[in-house]
């Protein structure tokens, strides 16, 4: 306990998050209204007490709304976050382990990955397959992979040689088992810190596509309300603010709680920056 009170990034991060999750599972029974109800007398009504969020140009509830885009927001960071730690952890496996050729094929490709801006590949994605959930969250991955097979790779050629990993061989471990039982648990910790950090970058990066016209525009997102907002910014500043303030929120509590993890799992980088 007393280490989680010096860890106040990690706290906060959790209190952040916590209330998130409680808002993602239970929006249907804390949404005062259905979020998707048109009612046009009520066309920019500002917030009041029926509406403490106020409506929008179509007369649907913008607190109900942005409740509900929180399990958008939730899904399309778990999903791409998942697969592209998937897609890492193959790739990174396969490159570190085997080595040689494969190694150098695969990690070049990587780095021409990387050799492009990340939005700009993302845009070029989507605007090649068309917008949607299913594609923003295929662009997102595609650009998100690259940095977590990197780290994979670096954690295999550390410890591939190292002599617990030649025992296990020695005692008739195959590649498969010498890999999941005595090599991935090395990169574990990096990739937790990242995967967490990644959250909030992904769920800024689809909000960004969602604002552009390119992701989900069907469903409540915050990305596609503050879309929808920005033709009303003086006379509703509201639309966007809300919005707004959930993905800072959000990518806040992900940022809080990766730089918490990365100081309790390595405590060493913490006190490197203690020390600058």
């Amino acid at each position: 306990m007393k280490y989680r009170i010096k860890n106040r990034s990690l706290l906060a991060g959790i209190i952040i998050l916590s209330f998130l999750t409680f808002i993602a599972l239970f929006a249907a029974w804390l949404a005062p209204h259905d979020p998707e109800a048109i009612d046009l007398d009520l066309r920019l009504t500002p917030p009041n007490s029926e509406y403490p969020f106020g409506t929008d140009h179509l007369g649907r509830c913008v607190l109900s709304r942005v409740l509900f885009a929180s399990r958008i927001s939730l899904m399309i960071g778990i999903s791409v976050v998942t697969l592209s730690l998937f897609t890492g952890i193959v790739v990174g496996t396969t490159a570190g382990y085997i080595g040689g050729l494969a190694d150098e094929v695969l990690m070049r490709f990587v780095d021409g990955v990387l050799a492009f801006p990340s939005m700009f590949l993302a845009l070029a994605i989507v605007g090649l397959f068309g917008g949607g959930l299913a594609n923003m969250v295929l662009a997102l991955v595609l650009i998100e992979w690259t940095g977590y097979a990197r780290v994979v790779r670096a954690s295999v050629l550390t410890v591939k040689s190292r002599e617990f990993v030649t025992a296990a061989k020695g005692f008739g471990g195959n590649n498969l088992y010498v890999i999941v039982r005595h090599v991935l648990p090395h990169a574990s910790s990096p990739l937790l810190v990242m995967g967490t950090l990644g959250m909030g970058y992904v769920i800024l990066a689809s909000a960004g596509l969602s604002f552009l016209g390119f992701g989900v525009q069907t469903l409540p997102e915050w990305g596609a309300m503050l879309n929808e907002g920005r033709y009303f910014l003086r006379t509703a500043p509201y639309l966007m603010i809300f919005p707004g303030i959930s993905i800072m929120l959000t990518v806040l509590g992900f940022n809080f709680l990766g730089d918490g993890l990365r100081d309790l799992l390595d405590p060493k980088s913490k006190q490197k920056q203690d020390s600058l």
